[in-house]
């Protein structure tokens, strides 16, 4: 019961898929003594409503938070979320507040981080029950959909993260190819005997020298019709027997044999039928080595014990390892005989002393009077192997060995008398070489992991490298590569001609100017007033400047394109030739404007 002091407040926190909830208890006094009360105004939505009273709702972020959330509440652990949920909306005076929780687990953490007093059971229960059952009413813009999609959602992701899944350690696969291999080698037999009696009919002396199914329906399959069985044949056939001794004996009856003649289409089916014969019996082996690496990863002490086959047998009418694990050894012991048990119960005659364990070797090597006594050992023996296989995290071998031993020494006992070794001296040994085996397991593991986070990464820098190469084909690169020859251009331009092994300074070339078209008025009076001041016209001017310019632009022109060569070719006799003669050119040019100056 619910037992509440003066002014003290309770409160109940509800953990919901939508969020926390934390309500407070209007009549405390009155609930903590009338409990049948509280039961029946559960149900009833108007008295829950004056009972309870809603003081805060904190929605969750995400559906991850939520999950974070939920983990932590299961395990018993303050989530921050949470602390920070109380802080805020309980009191701060701690000791005048009570607070019911569902779960001791969390109550018991939240009385030791935070300092409030918790309880659970009772009339608590009862509230979180109304609680649960009102909840999309007590928050407003909660309908019963959404409540129950993200209670559907939370449980699955709980559910999903709570059970570890490993892939290789799934027992399943073994039921089946158990299952499938106890029914090969039913039709492997009935196939291999069809294939026997009706080649038998040709060649039925081969029977007898040969038993083994598959090879019967190997060298069936090679020879087809005795009559074409000679000595050039005889070293394939030895391959196929496997015995020298076996192929020359075939060879022999061949010669002298008593059966019928047979046609090429009746050959013809008999061999695709021992062809498909053979191909089962092959397939056959190479399930038999996968069960064998299978069992050797989800249970190697009980296939180290007992064999892989027992072992599947064993996992399979158990139905998984884990309901194995849970047998006694009394159980595992008749497993199998069910029939027989309950037959002996139902006439009160002997139970059976084996199931399915009379399988394995230890049994079969027992003497009679001991048979009873070795399988109730090698019982109790696989209910500790299945055991160590289900729950152990790295799984080994060492376990498995060490039951083994044991069992030897017991039969030796049997037989000799020699006392074995204590069950506390083996399993010390089994537990150090168990962790040396599970270090080196881990190590191997770590290693794999490494080798596939370099071959990631180098996939990765592969797919990196491939991508600019793809992309490089764009438009602005295929400018950049047409700009190139332009910028060549523009270097051997400025380039100027080394003489004995000297740099010239470097020389800024002109540029062509176009020539303006000016009337004849203008031309001479511009050259009038040239003359009246006294000056030189301006073009001597620009000769004397570019007179030593004149070497390297003619250098400079073999490498500039047509248009400007020919803009070069015309301002020649500006730019280029002796003094001489643009002295005498600029005498002729005087004469001519004074006589324009005269006439006019």
């Amino acid at each position: 019961m619910v037992r509440s002091g003066c002014g003290v407040l309770l409160h109940v926190l509800f953990e919901h898929a939508v969020g926390y909830t934390l309500l407070a208890l209007k009549e405390v006094e009155e609930i903590s003594l009338l409990q049948p009360q509280v039961e029946e105004s559960v149900l009833n939505l108007g008295k829950f409503h004056n009972i309870v009273r809603l003081v805060a709702f904190c929605p969750f972020a995400s559906s991850q938070v939520a999950l974070e959330n939920v983990n932590a509440v299961s395990e018993g652990i303050v989530h921050e979320d949470l602390r920070l949920f109380l802080e805020t909306y309980l009191p701060t005076k701690k000791k005048k507040v009570l607070l019911g929780v569902g779960d001791p687990k969390i109550g018991a953490a939240i009385q030791e981080e935070l300092g409030y007093n918790c309880q659970t059971g009772g009339v608590i229960a009862e509230i979180l029950r109304g609680v649960r059952l009102h909840f999309h009413n007590l928050v407003k813009g909660l309908t019963d959909v959404s409540a129950c999609k993200a209670q559907l959602g939370l449980g699955h992701s709980y559910s999903r993260a709570k059970v570890k899944f490993n892939v290789n350690r799934v027992d399943n696969m073994i039921i089946q190819s158990i299952s499938l291999l106890d029914q090969l080698d039913k039709d492997i037999n009935t196939f291999s005997m069809r294939v026997r009696e009706w080649y038998g009919y040709h060649f039925p002396e081969l029977v007898k020298i040969i038993n083994d199914n598959a090879t019967y329906c190997r060298v069936a399959q090679f020879i087809g019709n005795r009559k074409e069985l000679n000595e050039e044949k005889l070293e394939e056939l030895e391959e196929l027997t496997m015995d020298g001794a076996k192929a020359k004996a075939i060879l022999d009856a061949s010669r002298s044999s008593m059966g019928m003649d047979i046609s090429a289409i009746d050959l013809i089916n008999i061999e695709s039928f021992s062809s498909r014969v053979v191909s089962l019996s092959e397939y056959r082996q190479s399930l038999h080595t996968y069960l064998r690496s299978k069992m050797s990863q989800v249970a190697p002490s009980l296939s180290a014990l007992i064999g892989e086959a027992v072992g599947a047998r064993l996992i399979a009418h158990a139905g998984s390892l884990t309901n194995l694990a849970k047998y006694p050894a009394s159980t595992v012991q008749i497993l199998g005989a069910e029939k027989a048990l309950f037959r002996a119960l139902k006439t009160r005659g002997n139970t059976p002393k084996y199931g399915l364990i009379f399988h394995s070797t230890f049994i079969g090597r027992a003497a009679a009077k001991n048979k009873g006594r070795i399988s109730r050992y090698l019982a109790n023996k696989c209910s500790i192997a299945s055991r160590i296989d289900c729950f152990s995290e790295v799984p080994t071998s060492v376990f498995g060995e060490k039951l083994r031993e044991q069992v030897e020494e017991r039969l030796s006992f049997y037989e000799t008398g020699v006392i074995p070794r204590k069950n506390l001296e083996v399993m010390k040994e089994a537990m150090v070489q168990a962790e040396e085996a599970a270090a080196e397991i881990t190590r191997k593991l770590e290693k794999q992991e490494k080798k596939r986070l370099k071959k990631e990464k180098k996939r990765l820098a592969a797919i990196a490298l491939a991508s600019p190469e793809n992309s490089s084909s764009t438009p602005e690169e295929c400018e950049e590569t047409n700009e190139k020859p332009k910028k060549k251009k523009k270097q051997k331009l400025q380039e100027t001609p080394q003489e004995n092994g000297t740099e010239d300074p470097p020389v800024s070339l002109p540029k062509p100017k176009k020539r303006k078209s000016f009337s004849k008025e203008e031309f001479v009076n511009n050259d009038l007033e040239t003359a009246n001041n006294g000056n030189l016209p301006k073009r001597k001017k620009s000769l004397t400047k570019q007179e030593p310019v004149s070497e390297p632009e003619e250098a400079t022109n073999r490498s500039v394109p047509k248009k400007k060569r020919k803009l070069s070719l015309k301002e020649e006799p500006l730019s280029s030739g002796p003094e001489e003669a643009v002295s005498n050119k600029s005498a002729k040019k005087k004469k001519k404007l004074q006589k324009l100056a005269q006439e006019d």
